[in-house]
């Protein structure tokens, strides 16, 4: 069970939920490893090492969020999110060791919300649960509140801009996928290099700058006045919120 504990203002006390994590995953330093990481953020923290067990761990304590790898025994983990999208509106981020395109695509399709390649910083991993936890999340819940005018379809892996289609390469829809998940926040070019190219791909940000020139170019949008992608400068790119 999840402790609760107080958070005290001068004239009220507010009781908060300590959020759940379930990790999934068979190798034994990477469980150690990210589970000490997110017990010392005061996360309460679950463990399951296989496909079944994953199922019967997240009906029994319905985490918040669960940390899935791609390879289990038992079933896969593309299998066990499918499974747990029939019960569960948990936040669900894939792990993997693959780099490739599909692995992720599937991912998301069948449900996930996030993914990261191995090897991966526990810190980003961390990063990224919090980025999870401020979503909306539920029946109902809003799509990420992208800015007007641009549809993002990443089942479909679809784009339009004022109702019309655009016609993105593979890396260029990545990059507008990863950007699009948190309207708003800063994403730095080695994030971006990491998460769309994967961590042992060796370039520097100028791909990411040339890449992002001509995703901009297909949106139809500018630099100097952005409607969806802004420059940060010296750090990386961000989507607009909608206004």
């Amino acid at each position: 069970m999840a402790l609760l504990f107080a958070v005290r203002h001068p004239d009220v006390v507010t009781l908060v939920r300590t959020a759940r994590v379930l990790i999934v995953d068979d190798e034994a330093p990477i469980v150690v490893l990210v589970r000490g990481y997110l017990e010392r953020e005061g996360f309460a923290v679950e463990v399951a090492v296989d496909g079944p067990s994953a199922v019967e761990a997240v009906r029994r304590s319905a985490p918040d969020v669960v940390v899935l790898d791609v390879m289990l025994p038992g079933f896969d983990g593309i299998e066990v999110c499918r499974q747990i999208r029939t019960f569960s509106d948990a936040y669900v981020l894939m792990l993997t060791a693959r780099g490739e395109e599909i692995d992720r695509v599937v991912g998301l399709t069948v449900g996930a919300d996030d993914y990261l390649v191995k090897p991966f910083s526990p810190r980003e991993l961390v990063a990224r649960i919090k980025a999870l936890l401020r979503r909306p999340r539920g029946v109902g819940e809003a799509p990420p509140a992208v800015p007007a005018g641009l549809e993002l379809d990443e089942a479909r892996r679809t784009v339009r801009v004022d109702g019309v289609g655009v016609d993105l390469s593979a890396l260029e829809f990545n990059l507008l996928g990863v950007l699009a998940r948190d309207p708003g926040v800063v994403v730095g070019r080695q994030v971006l290099l990491d998460r769309v190219w994967g961590p042992d791909f060796a370039a520097d940000d100028h791909l990411v700058d040339v890449h992002i020139a001509n995703l901009r170019r297909k949106l139809g949008d500018h630099t100097a006045e952005p409607r969806f992608i802004e420059t940060v400068r010296g750090v990386g790119y961000r989507l607009r919120e909608a206004s």
